[in-house]
């Protein structure tokens, strides 16, 4: 066998190399671990959503015998969203791969193999602070590209509301009335209900920024309640670093960002309600292989392709097809530091 006729073997074709990728250990990142987005592969590279506007009203009196008011039926429409595609490549040289393995060897799979393994799992990285990135715009409202400028989807436009005013907590007024803040809160998980409506969850959750949480735990109006926080965090089994409880909310600091640019910007503070049923969900599209015309899409895939000229080099290509959506962008609350 030649030097690089071991890459047309069985585990280098593009079913195991995408079982491969989707098997490489990853850690998405806070939205992950909250596990809010309910993942499900389609089919086509765009999802047709359908909304259905509840109405409720009150019914006006009327005089016994005379017609009765009619009943208003909710609108219903449709909106086409195209899935993003992301993709990257990657080229491992012959002379990479010389020093694991015998020339004509079939042992030589294990430590090939290897290598391979090692650069998807590097690009599975970059994969996974992508989709962490897009499931942080869906998080506040705006599906962002790379840049972290171009809008991808405005989902208060595409979805025909109107976000919330931005709430000013004001933190750097230590002369605030007491209670202010706790207000804000309550404000906030009225405004979030409202927009749920008959909908249930289990918590109001806040991903801040460190200047925003720094300020908020260190406001006079809830220092103590955040030092008794601490106090008691030894009975909070497996609590995460960065969390406080108050008011009813979860403010969480978070740290992520791309090209230099926050994931959360300095100050600010955006708000969501966690366990909603189909609240946020991400759909993934199948990759533009024609193995996968078609087909159901899966988180990841990767693919080969050999230098058959010269057997030179073996370009790997990873793709990834997701698109996370906040179906009730009503429910997404700015806030900021003041």
């Amino acid at each position: 066998m030649t030097t690089l006729d071991i890459f047309r073997n069985n585990a280098f074709s593009v079913t195991s190399l995408t079982d491969a990728i989707n098997k490489v250990p990853f850690i998405p990142g806070k939205t992950g671990q909250l596990g809010i987005f309910t993942e499900s592969g389609v089919a086509t590279t765009s999802i047709m959503i359908e909304e259905r506007e509840g109405t409720l009203a009150l019914i006006p009196t009327s005089p016994r015998g005379s017609p009765a008011t009619q009943n208003k039926h909710g609108k219903r429409t449709a909106r086409a969203m195209v899935i993003p595609h992301t993709a990257l490549e990657d080229t491992i040289m012959a002379d990479e791969v010389q020093d694991v393995r015998e020339f004509g060897s079939e042992a030589a799979l294990q430590g090939v193999q290897r290598v391979v393994n090692d650069r998807l799992g590097e690009m599975a990285g970059k994969h996974d602070a992508t989709l962490e990135h897009l499931r942080i715009g869906a998080i506040k409202g705006q599906v962002l590209d790379s840049d972290g400028a171009t809008v991808l989807y405005d989902l208060f436009s595409e979805f025909g509301v109107t976000q919330y005013d931005e709430i000013n907590f004001d933190l750097a007024n230590a002369a605030a009335a007491k209670g202010a803040i706790k207000k804000k809160c309550h404000e906030i998980k009225r405004q979030i209900e409202d927009a749920l409506g008959a909908a249930p969850y289990t918590e109001i959750h806040a991903f801040c920024s460190s200047g925003f949480f720094d300020g908020l735990v260190t406001h006079p109006d809830v220092t103590k309640a955040y030092d008794r926080f601490q106090e008691s965090i030894f009975l909070r089994q497996g609590q995460a670093r960065g969390q406080f409880d108050y008011a009813g909310i979860v403010f969480e600091e978070y740290r992520g960002s791309v090209n230099g640019e926050d994931f959360i910007a300095d100050g600010a503070v955006h708000f969501f309600p966690v366990g909603t049923p189909g609240l946020f969900k991400q759909y993934n599209g199948p990759a533009d292989f024609v193995e996968t015309v078609n087909t159901i899409g899966l988180p990841r895939y990767a693919k080969q392709a050999i230098d058959d000229e010269f057997g030179r080099w073996v370009k790997l290509h990873t793709q990834a097809n997701p698109l996370p959506l906040c179906t009730r962008p009503k429910v997404l609350i700015k806030g900021k530091a003041g």
